[in-house]
């Protein structure tokens, strides 16, 4: 880690296509941590024009001997397909090795240069390791005079990933008088995935969809190859989604899954835990790894994914490194337009 009293230089891109070699390098080296920004910005550098309104990246980085310099942190501040993401930062740096008199000033010339480029209300939250989201919030109320919501605790999480070496595979457990098929979604479980996609934002305040949103959103996983069923066919009942996935970041060596959501009628018969062990299975032919993030206050959601293979979620073991606590923080939803990730 670069000292503490080396002077950062801060740099803004407009667009993906501008970000230097070094930046790339970095992403590649770190594609498991930097999941929530490397995919987006590969995929805004291969679109046509990808200096995108509203997209901008923020790199913080400190000089190294000779004409090196080692990267910091990157902010994103980027548009999705139903609105604007949070604010995003990512270090390369481990967080057993980053300090307060370090990550500090660099996180405050990170605000200022943000408050520099955007409107006040377009940050309507922030999601990055605990300590760099609070460190992050305070600096942006004290230069905006922008306050954390009154719920301002939107989502705290642990991320964590399964390798082929950590996967546990089972044999799946047949259930009396059901026929179960675990695939790809297809455009005829749009319907029933949309109900899917409108529970799972139900239950993500303040990132509600309405019935036409979660169509939407529905319909793009499916178009994109990025939803995974489990479905569910009862003795004389037609074919139900038991249960979605979506994986909706990946990079070369590395995919996110970003939705698990199963619904009411069929919880407690193991849907979630058998197709995400399903599309991690298929996922881990071609890639390194699969990463996700699991709420500090869904402890029967970390036993799944433990129980799949994804580390760190069993009080069993000890800290393991590249497995972190992450936090995002929402600032007053009357003073900010809020947006959808």
């Amino acid at each position: 880690m670069p000292s503490a009293l080396t002077s950062p230089q801060i740099t803004v891109y407009h667009s993906a296509a501008d970000l230097p070699d070094s930046i790339w390098e970095m992403f590649h080296a770190h594609a498991r941590s930097a999941n929530i920004v490397f995919p987006y910005a590969k995929k805004a550098r291969r679109a046509v024009s990808s200096r995108t309104e509203g997209n901008l990246w923020i790199v913080c980085a400190s000089p190294q001997p000779g004409s090196r310099t080692s990267i910091d942190f990157v902010l994103s501040c980027t548009e999705g397909p139903l609105g604007p993401y949070p604010i995003f930062i990512f270090t390369p740096i481990p967080t057993s090795q980053l300090r307060p008199e370090f990550f500090t000033p660099r996180i405050h010339r990170l605000v200022c240069t943000l408050k520099d480029h955007v409107p006040p209300e377009r940050v309507f939250s922030v999601f990055a390791l605990d300590v760099v989201t609070r460190t992050f919030a305070t600096f942006w109320t004290k230069e905006t005079g922008i306050p954390l919501d009154r719920d301002s605790e939107y989502y705290w999480a642990n991320f964590t990933y399964c390798t082929r070496q950590t996967y546990k595979p089972r044999q799946h457990t047949l259930l009396p008088d059901i026929v179960y098929d675990l695939r790809p979604a297809v455009e005829r479980d749009v319907q029933q995935a949309a109900e899917l996609c409108y529970g799972f934002a139900a239950a993500s305040e303040p990132f509600t969809l309405t019935q036409d949103e979660a169509i939407e959103e529905a319909a793009r996983l499916i178009r994109e190859g990025q939803l995974w069923v489990h479905e569910i066919t009862a003795r004389g009942q037609a074919p139900e989604l038991a249960s979605v996935v979506a994986v909706t970041r990946t990079s070369e060596t590395v995919a996110g899954i970003t939705k698990v959501y199963t619904n009411p009628k069929w919880r407690q018969r193991g849907c979630a835990e058998r197709l995400t062990r399903f599309v991690c299975k298929q996922l881990l032919q071609s890639k390194e790894s699969v990463v996700l993030y699991v709420a500090h206050n869904n402890p029967a959601a970390a036993k799944v994914y433990d129980r799949v293979g994804f580390v760190g979620l069993s009080s069993r073991n000890g800290p393991i490194e590249g497995v972190d606590s992450w936090l995002e923080l929402g600032f007053d939803r009357h003073l900010v337009e809020l947006g959808h990730w």
